[in-house]
């Protein structure tokens, strides 16, 4: 099957491919259908169910500047990421059910798969509770939250690099743990919080869950001239 969807802005960064393979789209385990999950999370401004309250303001200032907003589309706070991640707090994924979580643990390359004994939900406990302190001891007290976006992205790129401590949490692996997790708020299907409007799905010309192409098939290089539309029918 061929065919070209709507070019996407070329300006975001091309660590959307992160996205791929992701084992974390995973329905609010709280609701048994998609319909009750998605009318729950329509119902109002959201309220985080796992995060706090400083670590609802940690996530979403990193979020955005994981995912910014810029000329071209929403960011990840206006996209639903946040949201999206408290969500999988509280799925098998967030405690981490889907993975080996005995021991050992051991400093390993990335390729002998997941080492800590922290499931999601603990490295962002622990990582964000750490990583605010930092910013607080290095920032006459403020916290990641309070920083401009310049110094944000600072802090940031130094948690990638693993040049900042965490305790039992590596920074680099908060971090990746933080960019995994936004990206897949930001073009998830808006069925699990994020990709609200589909505004994601439209920045990569996704056309999301349509039943079928086959009036496209052999359209080589044609233009695909329908917007996304998601899992329960919505569109953008």
């Amino acid at each position: 099957m061929e065919f070209a969807m709507k070019t996407p802005s070329s300006t975001r960064r091309t660590f959307i491919g992160g996205l791929l393979g992701s084992a974390s789209f995973w329905l609010y385990s709280n609701h048994e259908v998609w319909a009750d999950a998605l009318a729950a999370g329509q119902a109002g401004p959201y309220t985080p169910r796992y995060f706090n309250e400083a670590e609802w303001r940690f996530l979403n200032a990193a979020c955005e500047r994981i995912f910014p907003t810029d000329g071209h589309g929403p960011g990840a706070r206006s996209l639903g990421a946040p949201e999206f991640i408290d969500r999988q707090m509280d799925t098998p994924y967030g405690h981490g059910a889907l993975w080996y979580m005995s021991g050992p643990f051991q400093n390993a390359p990335a390729n002998l798969g997941y080492q800590l004994s922290l499931p999601p939900r603990e490295i962002y406990r622990q990582g964000i509770a750490a990583a605010d302190a930092y910013v607080r001891d290095h920032h006459d007290g403020r916290g990641f939250a309070d920083l401009d976006a310049a110094d944000q992205t600072t802090v940031l790129k130094a948690l990638e690099q693993g040049d900042i401590a965490l305790g039992s949490v590596p920074g680099h692996t908060f971090f990746e743990q933080l960019r995994q997790n936004t990206l897949e708020g930001v073009f998830s299907d808006p069925l699990h919080g994020g990709n609200k409007g589909l505004a994601g799905w439209t920045l990569l010309g996704f056309p999301g869950a349509r039943a079928d192409f086959m009036d496209w098939v052999n359209q080589d290089g044609a233009p695909y001239p329908f917007g996304p539309v998601s899992i329960s029918g919505e569109t953008a």
